[in-house]
């Protein structure tokens, strides 16, 4: 027995922005038709939705909210479709407004950069609260590029006099010793995330100046060794590739006025095998500590194309057989 089909009409009205609200050749009522399994129609200033009732009712929920996002003068685009697609199917698109009402930053444009779910929320409100703040999740989460603004905008409020960006020297497959340079030189190509995201908001030339002047360091962890980090917001960049002995003498660097960020996704470990990440071990060890926080991401956190998500979870999945 297949269940009744439902059809509900919505009326564009003059402060809806229409070629934004259905996206370049109507990417995103593709987006909306294909994820709730409806069919939208658009003819003039009517969008007809038809399909089951529970579908009809999470497509036309998602519409109306990025109206309501229009209207307030928020652009939206395809990520922002997908993140709205998967908090109805959560039951949860209550928070999706309220969540983008919030500027972290604007960029070198002046375009705002806002969080893009609700794990980047909670992430950002763990950042604001804690001292220390782990950010554990698989790729494409946003956690590096969010640490980063986060550590921009405390510098620009001069709650911090530097930013430094460290990351353990091991390599996922590839060889350090063949690259050219020293070690700063030859772990600055597996920075190209942070460097990404302070060429976003700076630009070159300005993040430039700034590393010269010592504003911004960026160092293999091997050279935090014996130092104190204050007046600082201190990012740890693929922590899940430091060792129990490297994280520990990370951690116990933090001085006065300082914040620390340590992001890794411990389904990457490209350790030796037998040798424990640190990561892991420090989510066991500091769970309990009250000015520590631990934010977790899921594959539907993934803010890159909606089909990593899928081929994250398939992965996790087979791990899960191979193990049992």
């Amino acid at each position: 027995m297949t269940e009744e089909q439902a059809s509900l009409e919505i009326k564009l009205t003059e402060a809806d922005d229409a070629s934004m609200l259905f996206g370049t050749h109507d990417k995103h009522i593709k987006v909306i038709e294909e994820t709730t399994q409806t069919i939208i129609r658009t003819r003039g200033e009517m969008i007809q939705i038809k399909g089951t009732q529970e579908k009809v009712d999470q497509a036309a929920a998602v519409i109306r909210s990025l109206q309501e996002l229009i209207k307030r003068g928020i652009q939206v685009h395809t990520p922002d479709v997908v993140t709205a697609l998967k908090m109805v199917s959560k039951g949860n698109l209550t928070t999706f407004i309220d969540m983008y009402e919030e500027e972290i930053i604007k960029d070198r444009n002046g375009k705002p950069i806002r969080v893009k779910n609700v794990g980047q929320k909670k992430y950002i409100d763990a950042v604001r609260t804690h001292d220390v703040t782990f950010g554990i999740g698989p790729a494409g989460t946003g956690k590096t590029f969010l640490a980063v603004v986060l550590a921009i905008a405390a510098l620009k409020k001069g709650q911090v006099q530097k930013i430094i960006l460290t990351r353990p020297a091991v390599e996922a497959g590839e060889n350090l010793g063949f690259l050219p340079g020293d070690l700063k030189e030859k772990v600055d190509p597996y920075l190209r995330p942070v460097y990404d995201a302070l060429y976003q908001i700076f630009g070159m030339e300005h993040t430039n100046r700034l590393m010269e002047r010592g504003v911004i360091e960026i160092a293999p962890l091997a050279y935090m060794r014996g130092r104190t980090l204050e007046d600082a917001f201190v990012i740890l960049d693929e922590a899940q590739n430091t060792t129990i002995a490297q994280m520990k003498m990370f951690l116990t660097r933090l001085g006065y006025n300082s914040k620390m960020i340590v992001n890794g996704d411990t389904s990457q470990i490209d350790l030796p095998k037998g040798v424990t990440s640190g990561l892991v071990h420090a989510e066991r060890t500091l769970h309990n500590i009250r000015k520590i926080a631990f934010a977790t991401f899921e594959a539907s956190d993934v803010v890159r194309h909606p089909v990593v998500a899928e081929i994250i979870q398939a992965y996790d999945e087979a791990e899960i057989r191979e193990v049992k």
